[in-house]
């Protein structure tokens, strides 16, 4: 009797389910009136409840009463207003690298769209003599690893968060990058690092960029928290414009997610910039053809609503300094809850030391908490969150941070 598929389990065994969404639905079908979900990272006002930024609203309503809006096909590159606009947010708006007409910007799905297309190019066109491997932080977004494995790159880490301190593993970090083999490709977190919500300092910054240049390595920028990290929008892009600065050749992927709150919108960009040169107009060119190429085969165009709310609140001044608002009341109520936090379980006198939490920056903390303590909270406390020890921060709110702090106090002291 003929098989009834030509994909048995063989072949096609049954996938995990995504452990980070796994643990999302867990928590919601938990009945515990006092539960905390810590899990994803998506902003919550002091309510617990989804915000819709106010000026995103305001976009929206220009939007709906827009006579000449339709729903025509956007370009394979996307909304030009919203890609240059993007550019200038991320580089700024004197960047020589805008101004000598060397970058390549297109829109994509969002971040991780914006990586998968970065991945893509870098794997068909990138010249890799010795296949030389991508080079994540240890630990970084889970993602990273399917997105760039997806388009058979070979990826390894470099070791970047200090159990012992809570801090950036600096020396380990640097000596990894000037290890690897030259033309190795370094993916760096512009700020906010996902899941540790550990950033180099500015001068930590300029080592790392004599180092990837002393070993022709080629960085590529994931972006997805400018502006939610510090509420400043020029501060958190600091790294990514020094690098441009410098000369450097580099991409970026970056999401407007996190900082406008269009998360189920997925609106993004990709940008290439190519070093200074005589020839690199042209060199920008040919690069976005084959950019364009890419993805028309895999998307043909990107959707046209999420980017044009950013576009109007990026191209109108008045917007623009609303959201600058709108970003501070986001990114100042996150660091209260870390100051809280902190106090609140220094208070207690819980074991161990906890100034990581308000050294740390953006959406997520690495609390420090083992496995066994991340299972054991939660099943003894309700409290959600993923079992390297990550929460996100803006699961708390004055309703729930002590409930949150005493249990781990509790979890500590019972296991320590």
């Amino acid at each position: 009797m003929a098989a009834s598929t030509s994909f048995p389990a063989a072949t096609v065994p049954q996938a995990p389910e995504d452990p980070l969404f796994g643990l999302m639905m867990a928590c919601r079908k938990d009945s515990f009136e006092k539960k905390v979900d810590l899990v994803i990272g998506a902003y919550r006002d002091n309510t617990a409840r989804p915000w819709v930024l106010p000026v995103v609203k305001k976009a929206e309503e220009r939007l709906r009463v827009d006579p000449d809006l339709n729903h025509e096909y956007l370009p394979i590159a996307g909304l030009s207003e919203f890609t240059t606009a993007a550019q200038r947010l991320i580089l700024g708006s004197e960047s020589p690298a805008i101004k000598e007409r060397r970058v390549g910007s297109f829109q994509t799905i969002s971040g991780t769209g914006s990586l998968h297309l970065g991945a893509l190019f870098l794997a068909k066109f990138y010249s890799r003599a010795s296949n030389q491997p991508v080079y994540f932080s240890n630990p970084t977004w889970a993602n990273h690893n399917q997105i760039f494995t997806n388009v058979r790159l070979p990826i390894q880490t470099y070791p970047y968060f200090s159990a012992k301190t809570k801090g950036l593993d600096f020396d380990g970090m640097l000596s990894t990058i000037q290890g690897a083999p030259e033309g190795s490709v370094i993916l760096l977190h512009a700020c906010a690092h996902n899941p540790t919500g550990v950033d180099p300092t500015r001068d930590q910054w300029k080592q790392i960029s004599q180092v990837i240049r002393s070993k022709r390595h080629f960085p590529f920028f994931d972006c997805a928290y400018q502006g939610f990290a510090s509420g400043d929008l020029e501060n958190d892009a600091w790294a990514v414009r020094y690098f441009v600065e410098q000369g450097f050749e580099l991409c970026i992927a970056q999401s407007f997610a996190k900082n406008f709150g269009l998360y189920g919108e997925r609106a993004g960009a990709f940008h290439f910039v190519t070093g200074p040169d005589s020839d690199a107009a042209s060199t920008i060119m040919r690069i976005s053809s084959q950019l364009a190429i890419l993805q028309r085969s895999e998307i043909s165009n990107p959707p046209a609503y999420g980017a044009r709310i950013a576009s109007l609140i990026l191209n109108d001044s008045t917007l623009f300094e609303e959201w600058e608002d709108n970003l501070k009341t986001m990114s100042g109520r996150i660091i209260q809850m870390r100051k809280n936090l902190r106090a609140k379980l220094e208070e207690m006198g819980t074991p161990g030391s906890w100034n990581h939490i308000t050294d740390q920056i953006g959406m997520f903390s690495f609390t420090g908490l083992t496995e066994h303590q991340v299972l054991k909270i939660r099943a003894d406390s309700h409290v959600y969150m993923t079992k390297n020890g990550r929460i996100s921060m803006a699961g708390l709110n004055t309703g729930n941070i002590d409930y949150f702090a005493k249990a781990v106090d509790k979890v500590v002291r019972e296991t320590a």
